[in-house]
């Protein structure tokens, strides 16, 4: 190399350093600031349809399956994040949680959406006159008796179950200890299968479905029992072996996780959760410990989206007892282990999103009430601003449509059903017709997509 050279190399290298020292030309010595995505997970659309979300009310993005999205446009530190659905799939409704924000220093994965054929049929289980009364639901969520507005059930029904496909539907019958079994028709009317009935054990209680609608669970209260069965080609139910399992004292609610590998029934007389794990045959094996405890008086139970945690209500203490769920399936308590509610908590549900849950509260005399709260990270449960809204004349169950933007609440003294939408912050306001009659004495709504 010659020294011509040389000098010429050390003042290129000169000046490419005092450049960098100057901002690299032209950038005023200002660094740009780091950018973070906006993104989160899809679930539930239906094939062969799209939905059409937007960030900030300019970013659009398209999807046309479940599974993990990402916005193109990325968002500044402590810039604010808006998700909405601008246009919704043929037949469905999309919901969203932890839809905005202001974005920390990383990417914002959180946004859940989920979709869900929107509800069409719903049945009442009227204990005090051995009917189901069958709805269909409108556009704005409303209830309307179907032309033949109730079908014969067995004697005493306790609840009403539909299957996941919503091509059956199951009734428990107390007094006569048998399951009815119908098949729903295209106009959502119920139809007595062949054989109509079948035996369970002493005093049926409540009746669960797994996801896959394959397996079928009877609460037996006074035999403190599982029946357990297959559910056939044409929906009807076969004893599994064994036919039963074992519960605790007065078995009164049994919910199945949403993935469908586990079973919790709450044992309203020993204060107990019994559990289960969920073989290929059907059958429930109980887990160790095979029970964990509650509060007081524990009736209804319900596993949020995500199979993360479960929540009991607790009718003599006033209270929800709120689980984590561990890899084993097994419930752990939480701490606090315990959310207050309103008088006689009888039953919970927690929405699609896994962002809200609602406490039916039967109370001791007059209207009832509907105890409102937003589940925690962790999810713990914390009072919505108005924490209860008024129902009925003793509240008894509450559903959320698949999609959650309804609920409905069976109020079993003055024989209606409540009828609610669901606001963007996971509150209730009563529909425009706030209530719709029932049979007698009715207990348990079912909703069919």
């Amino acid at each position: 190399m010659t020294m011509c050279t040389r000098i010429g190399s050390i003042s290129l290298i000169f000046a490419a350093l005092s450049l960098a020292a100057c901002g690299g030309g032209g950038g005023g010595g200002a660094s740009r600031p780091p950018t973070y995505t906006i993104g989160g997970m899809l679930s539930g659309l239906a094939a062969g349809q799209q939905v059409v979300l937007q960030d900030n009310q300019t970013d659009s993005l398209t999807l046309i399956a479940d599974g993990a999205f990402t916005f193109k446009t990325a968002v500044a530190a402590n810039g604010g994040y808006s998700v909405s659905v601008a246009t919704q799939p043929t037949g469905q409704t999309c919901t969203i949680a932890n839809a905005t924000g202001t974005v920390a220093m990383a990417d914002v994965t959180t946004v859940t959406v989920v979709c869900a054929a929107l509800p069409k049929y719903a049945y009442v289980v009227n204990n005090g006159d051995n009917t189901v009364s069958q709805y269909t639901i409108g556009a704005a969520g409303e209830l309307t008796p179907m032309a033949v507005a109730t079908v014969a059930t067995g004697t005493s029904p306790q609840s009403v179950t539909v299957d996941p496909t919503s091509r059956y539907v199951y009734v428990s019958n107390k007094s006569d200890n048998t399951v009815s079994q119908y098949t729903i028709a295209a106009d959502g009317s119920l139809t007595p299968m062949m054989p109509a009935t079948v035996a369970t054990g002493v005093a049926p209680w409540a009746v669960a479905v797994d996801p896959k609608g394959a397996f079928a669970y009877v609460l037996d209260g006074s035999d403190r029992t599982i029946s357990q069965f297959t559910i056939g080609a044409g929906g009807a139910l076969t004893p599994i072996t064994p036919a039963t399992v074992p519960t605790g004292i007065k078995p009164w609610g049994i919910t199945i996780d949403p993935a469908g590998h586990y079973a919790y029934v709450g044992n309203m007389s020993d204060n107990t959760v019994s559990q289960y794990s969920i073989a290929a045959s059907g059958a429930l094996t109980p887990l160790n410990p095979a029970t964990v405890i509650s509060g007081t008086g524990p009736t209804g139970i319900a596993v949020d989206p995500m199979s993360r945690y479960a929540y009991v209500a607790n009718l003599s203490d006033n209270t929800v007892s709120q689980y984590s769920i561990g890899m084993d399936g097994a419930l752990a308590s939480q701490s606090p282990a315990t959310a207050g509610t309103g008088v006689q908590p009888v039953y919970i549900a927690v929405d699609p999103t896994g962002t809200n849950a609602y406490v039916a509260n039967n109370s001791l005399e007059g209207a009832g009430t509907i105890s409102q709260f937003k589940v925690g990270a962790g999810g713990l449960l914390t009072p919505m601003p108005i924490a209860t809204i008024a129902t009925g004349k003793g509240p008894a169950w509450i559903a959320l449509d698949p999609a959650g933007q309804y609920a409905y609440v069976v109020n079993i003294t003055d024989n209606t059903v409540s009828q609610f939408s669901v606001l963007a912050d996971g509150s209730l306001v009563p529909l425009s017709i706030a209530t719709v009659q029932t049979g007698t004495k009715p207990f348990v709504i079912a909703l069919v997509r």
